[in-house]
C-alpha cells in the first residue's frame, strides 16, 4: 500500500469524530456566553444612613386634635436596612390632660419602625412633676422603654427614684402615668428622711 493510500485510510478513520468534537467545541463556547454574571455588590445589606435630621420638635396630636405628647432631638437620622431610627439627645413631655407633664430625657434612643415605642439609654431621666414640689418624682436609669401612646414607661434595670422626703433603689420598674401608678419589680431598698429636701 502507498503512502498516499495509508494516509488517506488514517484520515478517514478519524472522519466519524469529526462531528462529535464540533458539537463539544460548540457546546464549550455556549457554555462559556451563558456563564453568570459575577457576584455584585448588594446594596440593600449596607448599613448606611438614608436621612437625618437636627434640632427637630414634633408634637403628637390625639383624636380630639389637642396635643398629646411632644418631642425633641439634638439629631435623628434612619437606617432603612434594618428599618431603625436613632436619637441622640430626645426629650419627651407627656401632655396628658389634667395631669401634670411627665418630662422624659436621655443621651441617646432609637424608635421602633412603627413608632410606638421609644427606648432611651444613658443617664435617662423622668420627672413626673406634682401640683407642688414636694409632690414631684425624680427617677434615674440607664435604660427607658417608652410607650408613649400609653403614657407608660418600664425598665428592667437598676433605678432611683427621689421625692421630697423619700429615695428608694430597686431593680426594674412600671410607670403608668395616667393613673399615676408607680411599681418596684425586685430589690427595692427605701430611706425615708422627715427633713423635706
Amino acid at each position: 500500500m502507498s503512502q498516499a493510500n495509508t494516509l488517506y485510510e488514517r484520515m478517514r478513520s478519524w472522519l466519524p469524530l469529526i462531528p462529535p468534537l464540533l458539537l463539544l467545541a460548540g457546546t464549550y463556547w455556549l457554555n462559556q456566553q451563558v456563564q453568570p454574571l459575577p457576584p455584585q455588590a448588594d446594596d440593600s445589606k449596607r448599613h448606611d444612613i438614608d436621612y437625618a435630621m437636627e434640632n427637630l420638635s414634633s408634637v403628637t396630636l390625639d383624636e380630639q386634635g389637642q396635643a398629646r405628647y411632644m418631642m425633641t432631638t439634638e439629631k435623628m437620622w434612619h437606617y432603612p436596612d434594618d428599618d431603625s431610627t436613632h436619637l441622640q439627645l430626645p426629650r419627651l413631655v407627656s401632655l396628658l390632660n389634667k395631669q401634670a407633664p411627665l418630662l422624659i430625657w436621655g443621651q441617646t434612643g432609637t424608635i421602633s419602625s412603627h413608632g410606638e415605642d421609644i427606648y432611651l439609654y444613658d443617664k435617662v431621666k423622668v420627672i413626673q412633676l406634682g401640683n407642688t414640689d414636694k409632690n414631684e418624682m425624680a427617677f434615674s436609669t440607664d435604660y427607658l422603654h417608652v410607650i408613649p401612646d400609653k403614657d407608660q414607661a418600664e425598665t428592667d434595670h437598676p433605678v432611683t427614684m427621689t421625692n421630697a422626703h423619700d429615695t428608694i433603689h430597686a431593680v426594674g420598674m412600671s410607670l403608668d402615668n395616667k393613673l399615676r401608678y408607680i411599681s418596684f419589680l425586685s430589690d427595692v431598698h427605701a430611706t425615708h428622711d422627715t427633713v423635706s429636701r
